[in-house]
């Protein structure tokens, strides 16, 4: 781990209070997904310098921003199926990142790769249990 990343505990004191009081707060499944696009954020930086990173970073920053801001439009929607569909988009691009992870593995030391997919892993497990709980409503 970058000496500069912060742990998911520490990054939630810098969330302003502005996200934090919002109802999609509340799922940790949004948290995590916030939590491992700030870190995609920062491992992309070095890519731009090459061609290939260039291209890989756009890719990850669109798919782990896409975790987040469904979640969010989902609960601008209310309950119910609309929300289901928009976890299930989540859901998505949570699988999608992970395996944009995966294929940026050059960029990545071993041990930050595993992290990373580890992360996106939990990611996808979190939203899976939360379309599950939504849907037995």
């Amino acid at each position: 781990m970058d000496e500069k990343e912060l742990t998911f505990e520490d990054w939630q004191k810098t969330v302003p209070e502005s996200i934090r009081s919002e109802k999609f707060w509340s799922l940790i499944a949004y948290q995590k997904g916030l939590y491992l696009y700030n870190l995609l954020w920062q491992d992309t930086d070095g890519w731009r310098k090459d061609e290939r990173g260039q291209i890989l970073s756009k890719q990850i920053i669109g798919s782990s921003d896409s975790i987040c801001s469904n979640i969010e439009e989902g609960f601008g929607r209310g309950l119910g199926k609309q929300l289901v569909l928009f976890y299930v988009y989540s859901l998505g691009s949570a699988r999608e990142t992970k395996g944009r992870i995966y294929r940026a593995k050059a960029f990545y030391t071993l041990e930050t790769l595993h992290q990373r997919l580890n992360l996106a892993s939990e990611v996808v497990a979190l939203i899976l249990t939360e379309i599950n709980r939504q849907k037995s409503r």
